[in-house]
């Protein structure tokens, strides 16, 4: 299986590419996790947001592979325990589809990105700036892929 996390942005401070790094290099080949990064559209005083959110929304919607397993990253979504990430985990490793997670601008995702959903996930009932979204997520997939091979990182 392979994980691929689409976020939109690029040229990430330093600190966010460390983190996400750190945890990304320590997933496995049976759920490798890459990240292709989505050009945001350019925000100005007088931007029209909403048409920035949809031309990104397009860029994402493009990106997403054939017969992927497609998981919005949405604060309506499902939140999960790291148990239940675990097994959710494990249900997308026997499904034998690549899983595409979903990660929005500084405004979100579009209405037609969120349509394309399988499945939604809320990390939180708090916002977070969507560069530091990229190392939590790295971070709670190799500490769900540790729980489910017995591995000492997670501490329950």
């Amino acid at each position: 299986m392979r994980i691929l996390l689409l976020a939109v942005g690029q040229k990430m401070p330093a600190w966010v590419e460390q983190g996400y790094k750190e945890y990304a290099h320590r997933m496995p080949a049976e759920a490798k996790l890459e990240l292709k990064e989505i050009a945001p559209g350019k925000r100005g005083k007088n931007a029209d947001i909403k048409r920035i959110v949809e031309d990104e929304g397009r860029r994402l919607k493009a990106a997403i592979p054939k017969s992927a397993h497609v998981v919005v990253l949405d604060v309506e979504g499902k939140p999960h325990s790291t148990e239940q990430l675990a097994s959710r985990m494990d249900d997308w490793m026997h499904s034998g589809q690549d899983i595409c997670l979903l990660v929005g601008g500084p405004e979100g995702l579009s209405a037609e990105c969120r349509a394309l959903a399988d499945e939604k996930w809320s990390l939180s009932a708090l916002t977070f700036p969507h560069p530091l979204v990229r190392v939590i997520l790295a971070e709670q997939l190799y500490r769900g892929w540790s729980v489910l091979r017995n591995h000492p990182y997670h501490r329950a």
